[in-house]
């Protein structure tokens, strides 16, 4: 890739710039890729929480100077925005190497990242890619727009990655890749979430490519497939769906709810046809994974009044909310949900693996004039939550008249029985 000395020294003297200004304001010269050069300063600038290893890698080579080909190149905004976080693609390396590492007795037969063959067939601006295909005797990479399979050739070996292969094709399937039946082989699938129009798809037969209509036959191919999705869509359906394309009927062995700073990034799928194991859903968010069979039958839960003073509340983070496993959460760590509609969680004990946060309750108040005061007596600003509550945080602080912040925390809710509580409480 041929990057002239202006625009490397133009990129590097405006590292930190309002790019939108500099669009305005930058004059314009010969040897000066200023579209090029723009992106790079913004792609940077973005990389520095998004990606921060490659930032760091970045802002290196801009402070030695160095040429352009050690160089690292980023993309226009819209796959910036769109690729995967360095946490997040961190994580689906650790699943897919203990995918390959099972157990003996629940491993894929005869395969090891060793002697297999990796394959990314929406490779995008390659960041899943640079960290899944590490460790694997052969690794490609499929993308259809050339200027990122440019952008690829001149990072991958800048990344680790001097073996990797970069396939300028565009794929109805990934059936259609001559050297599919060759070698084991580990494919990744991040299917576009808009249609043609540019709207987002909340179904995965909507998502492009269509997965379901090859995974049947793509599953008697190869060895394991990864997918990755919208956290948006409905896990339940989607397994259901794949399943229902799959010749076993049980190809999705393993759902990942992912989540970083308590904001659901993506689902992640791990299908295969070559071991037998129940379908297990990890939800994860930050260090915090809470795992579960949704298969396994649980009791039915008994709505629980707790006794406050005594009492934490829990707070689930935002995977389970998005996997919905209460039930498995109140027989996990021995806590009861106060309403079947609240998603909140009450127990004697404190609970320091809880997935979410952990408050201590000093008081439990009705809505009740005479009792809302005496419970507020003293409280003057407070950080409020409702949760199956007929009002808003906003409405419910005009009508306490509480300011926002501090270090008490208002969650108000509805219980079974259809009173409404606030529950006072402050971080354990």
């Amino acid at each position: 890739m041929k990057i002239s000395e202006a625009t490397l020294e133009f990129v590097s003297r405006h590292a930190n710039d309002d790019v939108r200004k500099l669009a305005l304001s930058a004059k314009r010269t010969e040897d000066l890729d200023l579209t090029f050069a723009l992106d790079q300063i913004a792609g940077r600038q973005m990389a520095r929480t998004k990606l921060p290893s490659w930032f760091g890698m970045a802002d290196k080579v801009l402070s030695e100077g160095a040429d352009e080909t050690h160089f690292l190149v980023f993309p226009p905004h819209i796959s910036m925005e769109q690729c995967s976080s360095e946490q997040t693609a961190k994580y689906k390396q650790q699943v897919l190497a203990t995918v390959l590492a099972i157990v003996p007795g629940h491993s894929c037969p005869g395969i090891s990242a060793n002697s297999a063959h990796f394959i990314d067939v929406t490779g995008g601006f390659g960041v899943d890619f640079s960290y899944l295909a590490q460790g694997f005797a052969e690794a490609t990479y499929v993308e259809r727009q050339e200027h990122l399979c440019e952008i690829a050739k001149h990072n991958f070996p800048l990344l680790g990655l001097p073996h990797a292969n970069v396939l300028c094709k565009e794929l109805e399937s990934p059936l259609e890749l001559p050297f599919l039946k060759d070698k084991e082989t580990v494919i990744f699938i991040d299917p576009a979430r808009r249609d043609n129009n540019g709207n987002r798809t909340y179904a995965i037969g909507d998502c492009t490519p269509n997965i379901l209509d090859f995974i049947g036959e793509l599953l008697q191919t190869v060895a394991v497939v990864m997918v990755k999705l919208s956290p948006m869509l409905d896990w339940h359906q989607t397994v259901e769906d794949i399943n229902r394309a799959s010749a076993s009927g049980n190809a999705v062995k393993q759902v990942h709810i992912v989540s970083t700073q308590n904001e659901c990034k993506e689902l992640l799928l791990v299908l295969s046809e070559r071991y037998e194991t129940p379908l297990e859903v990890y939800c994860v968010n930050d260090d915090e994974v809470f795992v579960y069979n949704p298969n396994h039958q649980h009791p039915s839960p008994t709505t629980y009044y707790p006794t406050p003073i005594t009492q934490h509340l829990f707070v689930p983070n935002a995977s389970i909310m998005k996997a919905g496993c209460f039930t498995e959460i109140e027989n996990t760590f021995g806590l009861r949900q106060i309403g079947k509609n609240s998603h909140l969680f009450v127990g004697g004990d404190d609970v320091e693996a809880f997935p979410g946060r952990v408050f201590i309750i000093e008081r439990v108040t009705s809505m009740n004039k005479k009792e809302l005061k005496s419970a507020l007596s003293g409280i003057e600003s407070a950080n409020i939550a409702t949760r199956n509550f007929p009002l808003s945080p906003e409405q419910l602080r005009k009508r306490l008249k509480v300011k926002d912040g501090g270090d008490v925390y208002l969650f108000a809710t509805t219980n079974d029985a259809g009173e409404h509580l606030i529950y006072v409480c402050r971080r354990r």
